[in-house]
């Protein structure tokens, strides 16, 4: 495979979420080892010492807390020095009280960002796209996001869509436009005569129709 397949091989939801070795803030990490029997959120940002990145970071580190609460570890990523990375954490932490203390991988061979397709040769050839990717614990790739290099991603959705791929395995449903936590989840549709008869008995769901119908967790 040539350096340009490698730029854009890109994994694919489904599919089991590529493992590396790479120099990190914490030290050499290794993903397996790592996000094993946990949720993992990996996501890139262009460059250190940048304003944008910066609110970006910041803001996985102050919820922090709630990543933990909900069994979900984070890793950073940028194709930048850990010497640059300790600096921009420390002065993050000077000017704003603000600890990113989560690994960040130093990627100056750009080797994670070529397994994850984070460069986008239209944005950048030489920086990370702000790429997030979800990993659930058996190392499957859940969701991915990609947002340009001049616009910061939405903390509130990169949370709620957590909790409901969480939800929504834990209680074999599925989840309509815009839900929330306390909001109704739509029930799998019948897969034959019987399920569809007892759909349409059923006086327990809201029901549009028998192919979709809500019920309360």
């Amino acid at each position: 495979m040539d350096n340009q397949e490698k730029i854009y091989a890109m994994p694919r939801i489904g599919d089991t979420a590529p493992d590396f070795t790479a120099k990190t803030t914490h030290g050499e990490l290794k993903l397996s080892e790592y996000a094993k029997d946990s949720w993992t959120i990996m996501f890139s940002h262009p460059a250190d010492f940048t304003p944008v990145c910066t609110t970006e970071m910041s803001g996985f580190a102050m919820d922090k807390e709630w990543f933990a609460q909900h069994e979900t570890k984070l890793i950073g990523l940028s194709i930048d020095s850990v010497h640059s990375h300790l600096a921009w954490v420390n002065n993050v932490r000077e000017k704003t009280g603000v600890y990113m203390d989560f690994p960040i991988i130093a990627d100056l061979d750009m080797n994670v960002a070529n397994l994850y397709g984070m460069l986008h040769p239209g944005a950048s050839e030489t920086a990370a796209v702000r790429a997030v990717f979800f990993i659930d614990p058996k190392m499957k790739i859940r969701l991915i996001m990609y947002y340009p290099l001049n616009v910061g991603r939405n903390m509130d959705e990169v949370q709620r869509v957590l909790v409901a791929m969480q939800m929504a395995d834990a209680n074999g449903c599925a989840m309509p436009l815009n839900w929330r936590k306390g909001d109704k989840v739509i029930v799998p549709p019948p897969s034959n005569l019987k399920e569809m008869e007892e759909r349409i008995a059923n006086t327990d769901y809201e029901k549009v129709d028998f192919y979709l119908a809500k019920r309360d967790l």
